[in-house]
């Protein structure tokens, strides 16, 4: 009895042990105006709101293709990282991500516990270090939402709060610190991610895989039922607000308004066009008709392939990368298909995969042409960041997968990771959440609320 009233009570009660700590912070002065770039500023706050335009955007994105008795329950997981993440990152996952470097793989959690200094006068460049932070904050938010898809229609949503708070903590703010603090390990040997490469899409997809491998096949999957998309309507309109973030999402990573954003955001757009007719183009190629599915994942796939080298590649090279990274992820996903591997919503081959892609093809496109900060690739005479990246793209795969493997049975350990058999049955809109939304009607806690 006692452990399950801890069960019940530890969150809030946790919370609440934050929100009264929160009140001994010390106040420092706001930052001066006078410092930083006015246009920098306006078009950083612009790129933070579209980043998080994502979060939604991904929860119609996944979803509109689980089954119509998961679609709550897995639109929840995504949007819910925007109340965990916030509050963990202002209490000690930027100074995780950013602060002062242990040995270039952490920072010290003390640097900005809850927020000291973040808005003191401390510049990033043309903005302020709270701006940066912000920013920072909604890469965040949406990497442990990208793992709700692997791990959709089967894990219990306690488990998967505990899931995001670990992952945050273990796997993507040393992510983050190795890949973007100056002092980071990843970029002091030479690795170049613009906007996430490495430190959203690959983690996620390591960390997908490895939720898919924990919490193994749901019972459709074993009896090799089709679960029918339950809206794909849903699904449009989860990439275009995917597609539109997306541009702060990579735009946003030049950290100003300024001509490499501009570069950012038509390779972002042309890598996004090119692999959702790739994906489609391919489909029709291999037999099958053009779908509505096939060319929102595609784009997709193109947009997280690009992020990496949204600021290093030419425009025209980006034609190529989505082109290229859409067959490679339709292929493994295909691939995927044939064996017993169930990851519900294809998050290892279209992110994780997508990532690598992106990562090694920087390698080959990147030119100091388009960024005099960055470096010539394999096409340019430089073989050796081509390595460099390998290198790099490696690393975060086995970080990523072994770390996340281990929260996952770590979780597991606590308490079940999985829901039983009947709940699974049930749907999770009903079991976990006493929801659920069929055939235009809201039913809540088993009472039917007109659906206006």
């Amino acid at each position: 009895m006692g452990k399950i009233l801890f069960k019940q009570y530890s969150p809030f009660v946790i919370l609440m042990i934050i929100a009264v700590l929160a009140l001994f912070i010390p106040l420092l002065p706001n930052f001066d105006e006078g410092k930083y770039s006015g246009p920098d500023i306006a078009f950083v706050l612009i790129s933070a709101a579209l980043v998080f335009l994502m979060t939604p955007g991904l929860a119609f994105f996944y979803g509109g293709m689980v089954h119509r008795k998961n679609v709550l329950s897995t639109m929840i997981k995504s949007v819910v990282a925007a109340g965990v993440i916030t509050v963990l990152w202002t209490v000690v996952g930027f100074s995780l991500a950013f602060g002062k470097s242990i040995g270039g793989f952490i920072g010290d959690p003390r640097t900005f516990l809850f927020f000291q200094g973040v808005n003191s006068g401390t510049a990033w460049g043309t903005i302020p270090l709270s701006l940066f932070a912000v920013f920072q904050l909604m890469f965040a938010i949406i990497t442990p939402g990208l793992v709700v898809g692997a791990v959709a229609e089967r894990i219990r949503f306690t488990s998967y709060i505990l899931f995001i708070v670990l992952f945050a903590l273990l796997v993507y703010s040393p992510l983050a610190h190795m890949t973007w603090s100056p002092d980071g390990f990843l970029l002091k040997m030479g690795v170049l991610d613009f906007a996430g490469g490495t430190v959203v899409h690959i983690s996620a997809g390591m960390a997908a895989l490895a939720g898919a491998l924990v919490l193994k096949r749901r019972k459709s999957h074993i009896e090799h039922r089709e679960v029918p998309p339950a809206n794909i309507p849903y699904v449009l309109i989860g990439t275009g607000l995917l597609w539109f973030g997306w541009f702060g999402f990579n735009a946003g990573s030049a950290l100003g308004a300024n001509s490499l954003a501009v570069s950012a955001f038509l390779t972002t757009n042309t890598a996004a066009g090119a692999a959702g007719l790739s994906w489609m183009f391919f489909d029709v190629a291999r037999g099958k008709k053009p779908s509505v599915l096939g060319f929102c994942i595609g784009a997709v796939v193109g947009l997280v392939a690009i992020t990496p080298g949204a600021g290093f590649v030419s425009i025209p090279s980006s034609i190529f990368i989505g082109a290229v990274a859409a067959v490679i992820s339709n292929l493994v996903v295909s691939w995927k298909q044939k064996t017993s591997l169930d990851d519900t919503l294809d998050v290892f081959p279209c992110h994780g995969v997508g990532g690598i892609v992106g990562m090694l093809l920087t390698g080959v496109f990147a030119t100091k042409t388009v960024n005099s900060l960055g470096a010539d690739g394999l096409l340019y005479g430089n073989p050796a960041f081509f390595l460099t990246q390998l290198k790099g793209a490696a690393i975060v795969v086995v970080f990523s997968f072994v770390v996340s493997f281990a929260i996952f049975k770590l979780i597991n350990l606590v308490q079940p990771i999985r829901v039983t058999a009947e709940e699974e049955e049930e749907g999770l809109d009903a079991s976990q959440h006493d929801e659920k939304y069929s055939q235009g009607t809201l039913i809540v806690a088993g009472q039917e609320v007109p659906n206006v």
